[in-house]
This record gives C-alpha cells, sequence and structure tokens, in this order.
C-alpha cells in the first residue's frame, strides 16, 4: 500500500513541476541600439519604445502565454561592437532581436543573427544593401534610402533649379549611401553638384569646409550623416555668415539637432516619416509615454512597432522558437496592425508602403526649433 502511494504521488509532483514550468515560461527578447556614444539620444528613443511596448505585451498576457523579457545590448554605433552584442543575444539564447540603428552596425550583425536563427527588425537602418541581400531573417520597420534620396532630390530639384548645391557625408555606410543616392537622382536631372566631400564622424571643426562651402557660393548642402555633425555645419556657416540651407535624411530626426545647430537650425529641411504621434493607432501609447513624461519622438515607436510585429508573427505561427516560421508570417503579404501604421512586407523584408516627406525645422512659439507638424506640402 505504502509503494502504491508513492508511485502515484510521483507523477503528481511531475505534473506539478511541469505546471510551475510552464506557468514561468519565458521568451527573452533583444534589443540592440546605441545606449552610449555619439547617437546615446536616438538610443534612448529605441530604449523607451522597447521597454514600453514589453510592459504592453506582458500585461495583455505575453506571447502565446509567454512572459517576454527584454536583454539589451550596447553597440555604441560600432560595427565590432555591435557584432560583439549580436554574439551575446546568441549565446544568451536571444530569440528575436530589434535593432539596430545604424546601417554601418545592422549589416554585420545580421550575419551572426542569421547563422544563429535569430529573426532582427531594424527600427532605423535604412541602406538598401540590408534587405537587398535576401536574408529570411531581416527586417525592417523603416523605410529604405533609395526612397529617401529621391524624395529629398526632389526636393531640392523643385526649390533649389539653377541654384549651386553641394553634397556631404559622413563617410558612414548610411550617411554616403543616402548622399550617393540623393547626388544620383540629382545628377539625373541634370544638376551637378559643386562640391562632393567627405567628413569624418566625431569631428568637431568644419571650418575649411564652410569656407569652401562659402567660396563655392553654395545654397543648399545635402548632408548624408547624423545629427551631431549636421548641427555643428550648421552652427559653423552661421558663425562665418552664410545663409546656405542644409537638407538631410532621417539621421537629423532628434531635437538634440536643434540644441547643437543653434538658431541657424531654423529652415533646415529634412525626410522622415509621416509623424507616428499623430497616428490614431499609437494613440494609447503616446498617452502611456506621455504618463511617464516621456515624447515619443522620432524613432520610439518604430521600436515599439518592431515588437508589436513580433508579437503577431509568433502568435500566428503559433511558436516561440522556430523563427523560420515567425519570419514566413512576416514575409507572407499578412498587415500588422501597429503603433506606426498598418505594415506588410515585401520578400526581402522591406515594408511595402512609401515612407518619406519632408519637412522643414521652424521656429515655434515658446521659441523652440523643430520639426513637428512642419511637413513641407509644396
Amino acid at each position: 500500500m505504502k509503494r502504491l502511494l508513492l508511485s502515484s504521488a510521483i507523477p503528481a509532483v511531475l505534473l506539478g513541476l511541469s505546471m510551475a514550468t510552464a506557468a514561468h515560461a519565458e521568451i527573452k527578447l533583444g534589443l540592440g541600439a546605441p545606449i552610449t556614444g555619439p547617437n546615446a539620444a536616438v538610443g534612448a528613443q529605441l530604449k523607451n519604445g522597447a521597454e514600453q511596448a514589453i510592459a504592453d505585451i506582458n500585461a495583455a498576457g505575453g506571447i502565446l502565454g509567454e512572459k517576454v523579457v527584454l536583454a539589451t545590448g550596447d553597440d555604441a554605433s560600432d560595427p565590432k561592437q555591435g557584432v560583439s552584442v549580436a554574439n551575446k543575444f546568441a549565446g544568451d539564447g536571444v530569440k528575436a532581436v530589434v535593432g539596430h540603428y545604424n546601417s554601418s552596425v545592422s549589416i554585420p550583425a545580421s550575419e551572426v543573427y542569421e547563422e544563429s536563427g535569430i529573426i532582427q527588425i531594424s527600427p532605423g537602418s535604412t541602406n538598401p544593401t540590408l534587405t537587398d541581400r535576401n536574408m529570411w531573417n531581416v527586417f525592417r520597420t523603416c523605410g529604405r534610402d533609395d526612397q529617401q534620396g529621391a524624395v529629398a532630390a526632389e526636393y531640392i530639384a523643385k526649390h533649389y533649379k539653377d541654384k549651386k548645391v553641394a553634397v556631404i557625408h559622413d563617410k558612414t555606410t548610411y550617411g554616403k549611401g543616402l548622399a550617393d543616392v540623393t547626388k544620383k537622382v540629382l545628377n539625373d536631372k541634370g544638376i551637378a553638384e559643386v562640391i562632393y566631400e567627405g567628413i569624418n564622424t566625431g569631428e568637431k571643426d568644419f571650418s575649411a569646409l564652410v569656407s569652401k562651402i562659402k567660396q563655392a557660393n553654395v545654397d543648399i548642402v545635402y548632408f548624408g550623416g547624423l545629427f551631431t555633425e549636421a548641427g555643428l555645419l550648421v552652427r559653423q556657416m552661421g558663425d562665418q555668415g552664410l545663409k546656405t540651407k542644409l537638407m538631410s535624411g532621417d539621421g537629423i530626426v532628434s531635437t538634440e539637432f536643434a540644441a547643437i545647430a543653434g538658431p541657424g537650425a531654423a529652415g533646415t529641411t529634412m525626410t522622415f516619416s509621416a509623424d507616428p504621434r499623430k497616428n490614431p493607432a499609437a494613440k494609447e501609447a503616446v498617452a502611456a509615454f506621455n504618463a511617464k513624461n516621456i515624447d515619443p519622438e522620432a524613432y520610439t515607436l518604430y521600436s515599439y512597432a518592431s515588437f508589436q510585429i513580433l508579437k503577431d508573427a509568433m502568435t500566428e505561427a503559433k511558436t516561440t522558437t522556430d523563427m523560420k516560421k515567425v519570419a514566413e508570417v512576416i514575409h507572407s503579404g499578412r498587415v500588422f496592425k501597429t503603433v506606426i501604421g498598418d505594415l506588410s512586407y515585401d520578400k526581402k523584408g522591406d515594408i511595402t508602403r512609401p515612407d518619406y516627406i519632408v519637412y522643414e525645422w521652424k521656429k515655434a512659439p515658446d521659441g523652440r526649433i523643430d520639426y513637428t507638424g512642419n511637413e513641407v506640402t509644396e
């Protein structure tokens, strides 16, 4: 009798352990971002978006009943550090990664993710090479530079016809790639730049370049690069008395740009998507951010949307472990409802909607210089 009781108790104990394990099942998702370094302001946006998305997903029951745990890796906008982050994610059992911001980081990191069976969704890497390699695991919630550059070139051709144009880039995968696309479209339209030059990221003194711009009587500088160098270039052009305007891409979408550029930021134009904060689908998320005194500017909601896509794709694929099945769902043409609007994907991993318009930074009544609400419609 004692033996029977003991043997019958064993399955009950095992069942209890099994139920406890199931109740505490977790899935680990990663965020790869420049938490430190020159683009830490954008890293903060991506981190805010990730943390709010994970909190909201878990509050709604997780993914297929599993709690989501966020692992954050700081790539500092450095390709080598980005690869190290990718390898650590792989070793730690991360199933999918939202990141990275810089194309020069996302591209080499994606090879680690592919080999490790990890899905990667970038909220901010726009270089075409990222998805043109047709890797099964790579997606992005933003657009591409060949789209963005064409929009910029159309604007310049319309508003600066017969004017002098300079094309400057920061020699990075993103910056040079974007500048070269814009240059090509301008050249195809019969507009030849009077200056084409690269600068170094981290450079502080652009006085020689500004003098060259002044001597060439440049009317508009197209800059492929990020907000720090763009801001310094604008400030130093102003210091030398230039009225030259600057146009750039989504790399300057940060209030830090205006802080660095100073009063000269007013009049700067740039390409970016329609402001996701105004999307009705973002209303609840924006309220949640505002309750924490966070303005979900720029890439915040792009990060949030990336996690929404992962959740919905895993739910439809009915797996949190087989990422190839999850990737098949994303590639299928299915429409994902996100805070940045409805998104669907092509076979490369690019979103199918056009995603760029032109904004102008203007001085607001309170004295701030901002792009919010300043879409250029002509």
